[in-house]
């Protein structure tokens, strides 16, 4: 059995990213996966890599059955990215592109989408990435009956005719939310072409059951659409993308990286993206888990001299403090170092953030989920102050604090932890934090405060600004003359409040007489009187007789600042009939001023 890293000629392994909702299975099926392959392979013969399963042809050919023909395939396999946390890593990046070349999307066949697997599709359809959909857990429908890592057709024309229906509806309900989501996708033994169509598998991760039509398929769409993408160099230098930046006990800081074009060896300069500037740093050790090693439990590394594309490999090097999940790694080689520098720098050019100089901070886990929140941020037109890749630290407080709109005064983090400090300092500066790891739930969150917020502002300026309204001293209910004088009233339009100035149009003016001073209703004082009431008010300054009289109309003298915050800013949260009192207030002002509370 060759080991998965010397590849047939120059094609390299195929790169499969799987992805989908919390809770669908994802891990499920990748340990299924390689639970068959360690089964009905040769012992050994799948290898776990850091952060990547490699599943090798002969592997596949074993556990697909008669659904393959090892000879009608030249590519070595399937290189599966598994690392945990990044659900996104389809976002991951490696030359511009998506670092996978092929996704499975894991949908529970009973949940249909949720919001991972919508957002899933956003970034699948944003970065092009080629896919299939695994219709998970097709065990759980009542009376099915399995058959162990069965093809999935074979043992679906096994059901009852009942249990068929029933999983009929469900994988036509999930076809139909593809279609929503503007894919075109049937049953993959009906598709026809693979390039116009999505092929739903449907899998159960528990029985096994349609496994080995899923690796038949992704072997059949990277062979045929993808094998000129898979031609690398493989004796060039070495190019990958740094999934994680871990400490390593006896390593210090190391890289988990995905290999995906030619060799990188101990003893190579290689160049690294990080947060400021390129690290240049020379590998020290390169490490791959020992056979069937589970490389996150078990810790078992093997000290080689050399790796191959495609690979997950661990690289250990000195200073590698500041380098960023989704950055590049390549290997200089016998080029100059600068030039490779350079072309560092120009790929993380293409993903580098739009800031503004009012707007909020952002974090992400990774270059390529920074690029994607980024993008989702601009779509909701929400400006970026700084974008970077890492969990949230006090430093970042300290950057949201300078923003002069309280709405900015905000971090979104997606995918990232909150550093106590970050969090206690964030209290301290009344600075908002909001994570999740959803990219649309995380801009809706951040929508809904900043309406919340706009709704409480203009609420406050509501509360302290003048009300259009106009009032009638009504017959017969004059029940003090004067200091004050009480009168009875009803008021025609807007809304009349307590201490608002009131006055006479005389012309085209506004004759100021004094300020309503008490409202009652029935004896019970209130705040505010509104169209249509009949209320008794207090008036301080005018004399019933002389300055007012019964049937006079009276208007709220508004300040022309009110009036034209009023016009331009509250017009539409204020009731028609106070609009109606605001336009009539306007034009009898305008007749002596045009440019009055304009």
């Amino acid at each position: 059995m060759p080991d998965e890293s010397e590849s047939p000629g120059d094609l390299r392994t195929p790169i499969v990213a799987v992805l989908g909702h919390v809770d669908h299975g994802k891990t499920s099926l990748l340990d299924e996966i390689r639970g068959s392959a360690v089964i009905d392979g040769e012992a050994g013969a799948i290898t776990q890599h850091i952060g990547a399963t490699a599943v090798p042809l002969d592997v596949v050919s074993e556990v697909a059955g008669s659904l393959v023909d090892p000879t009608e395939f030249d590519l070595p396999g399937l290189l599966f990215i598994d690392t945990p946390g990044h659900h996104s890593f389809s976002t991951l990046r490696s030359r511009g592109g998506a670092l996978a070349d092929i996704a499975v999307l894991v949908v529970d066949v009973n949940d249909g989408f949720q919001p991972q697997t919508e957002e899933a599709i956003r970034i699948l359809k944003d970065t092009g990435t080629p896919f299939v959909v695994a219709a998970n857990k097709v065990d759980t429908i009542p009376g099915w009956n399995p058959t162990e890592n069965a093809p999935i057709k074979q043992t679906y024309e096994a059901q009852t005719d009942r249990v068929r229906s029933q999983l009929d509806e469900k994988l036509y309900e999930l076809i139909g939310e593809l279609s929503g989501a503007g894919f075109s996708s049937d049953l993959y033994w009906r598709v026809q072409d693979f390039q116009a169509n999505i092929g739903v598998i449907p899998v159960s991760a528990m029985t096994g059951e349609g496994v080995p039509d899923l690796l038949t398929v992704l072997m059949g769409l990277a062979q045929r659409y993808m094998k000129s993408e898979m031609e690398v160099n493989i004796d060039g230098p070495g190019a990958g993308t740094v999934l994680e930046v871990k400490d390593e006990q006896g390593f210090g800081k190391t890289l988990d990286v995905i290999l995906y074009d030619g060799t990188v060896r101990k003893g190579d300069t290689i160049v690294v993206g990080a947060k400021n500037q390129p690290i240049v740093t020379e590998v020290r050790a390169l490490l791959k888990p020992r056979e069937l090693a589970e490389i996150r439990t078990e810790k078992r590394f093997e000290d080689v001299p050399e790796m191959q594309a495609a690979a997950g490999l661990k690289i250990a090097a000195p200073d590698l403090d500041d380098a960023m999940a989704g950055a590049p790694v390549r290997v200089v080689g016998d080029r100059d170092v600068a030039t490779v520098v350079e072309e560092v720098e120009a790929e993380l050019a293409e993903v580098a953030v739009e800031t503004a100089e009012e707007g909020v901070v952002v974090k992400a886990d990774t270059l390529g989920s920074l690029e994607a929140l980024a993008n989702a941020m601009q779509e909701a037109e929400i400006p970026v102050m700084s974008a970077e890749v890492g969990d949230i630290a006090p430093r970042d407080v300290a950057m949201a604090t300078t923003a002069d709109d309280d709405k900015h005064r905000t971090i979104l983090g997606f995918n990232v932890d909150v550093l106590a400090d970050a969090e206690r300092k964030a209290d301290e500066e009344n600075v908002r934090l909001f994570d999740s790891d959803v990219i649309y739930q995380l801009v809706e969150d951040y929508e809904t405060f900043v309406e919340e917020r706009e709704r409480e502002q203009q609420q406050a300026i509501f509360e302290n600004i003048v009300r259009p309204a106009r009032f009638r001293i009504l017959k017969d209910h004059v029940f003090r003359q004067n200091d004050p004088a009480v009168v009875g009233v009803e008021v025609v339009s807007g809304t009349l409040k307590r201490n608002t100035p009131v006055g006479l149009v005389e012309g085209n003016d506004l004759d100021r007489v004094g300020v309503v001073k008490g409202i009652q209703d029935q004896g019970e004082d209130v705040d505010e009187a509104r169209a249509g009431n009949r209320v008794s008010v207090s008036i301080d300054g005018p004399t019933v007789g002389r300055d007012i009289e019964e049937g006079d109309e009276l208007w709220v003298d508004l300040p022309e600042k009110h009036a034209k915050v009023l016009e331009q800013e509250l017009s539409d949260e204020i009731p028609a009939d106070e609009r109606e009192a605001l336009k009539a207030y306007l034009e009898i002002m305008r007749k002596r001023d045009p440019f009055w509370g304009k």
